[in-house]
């Protein structure tokens, strides 16, 4: 039987990108189905008392999230994989500054109107963005952000947690021996935390 995931991203944050990727591998070598959706870091730390360096990060965010969810909204979570890999490829890859060339750029790439770049620019979804953290984070934690996976279980309940923090993208089988690992341990009742000091940057590929 299929296992459904759905994995709630920021565009911007190179973490979730990496669990993205490892989530599309895991797709490979084991019998489940990923679906995207978008979360805004920017949204979940509006008025919050930030390093600078972080509000300058956040700040930058608005664009590309807005971006995505008017895919969203206007394509549902099929063509958000297209926008999220679209955008990803240039911002985490090609590391391209983020602008409306960018944007306009990934949705051709992803056969998407190229007008959708305009959101990046507008308040019109930020509603819709709040609505899409709080459906992501609700039952894994507000205080914590992205990635942020629910996994629909065989018996019907939901099994949501944030993570995995991993770098570089494990591949193959390697991908899901982590995924075994995660659903193992995010499975055990009362299990709420495994963690340890991070002494890499995020290695992106």
């Amino acid at each position: 039987m299929t296992t459904c995931v759905d994995m709630w991203f920021d565009p911007k944050c190179p973490w979730a990108w990496i669990a993205s990727r490892w989530l599309l591998e895991v797709e490979r070598v084991r019998d489940v189905a990923v679906r995207f959706h978008v979360l805004s870091l920017s949204v979940l730390n509006e008025g919050r008392e930030v390093a600078a360096w972080y509000r300058e990060w956040l700040d930058a965010g608005w664009g590309p999230a807005r971006v995505a969810k008017a895919v969203e909204q206007n394509f549902g979570p099929a063509e958000v994989r297209a926008i999220y890999t679209a955008l990803g490829d240039r911002i985490h890859l090609a590391h391209r500054p983020l602008e409306d060339s960018l944007y306009a750029d990934a949705l051709i790439a992803a056969g998407l109107p190229v007008e959708l770049a305009g959101a990046a620019e507008s308040t019109d979804l930020d509603a819709a963005l709040l609505a899409g953290n709080q459906a992501g984070l609700g039952p894994v934690g507000e205080d914590l952000g992205t990635p942020a996976i629910h996994v629909t279980m065989p018996d019907g309940s939901v099994n949501a947690f944030f993570g995995p923090v991993v770098t570089p993208t494990p591949r193959g089988e390697a991908a899901g021996r982590l995924w075994d690992g995660v659903l193992l341990v995010a499975g055990t009742e009362g299990f709420y935390e495994l963690k340890r000091a991070r002494v890499s940057s995020p290695r992106v590929a």
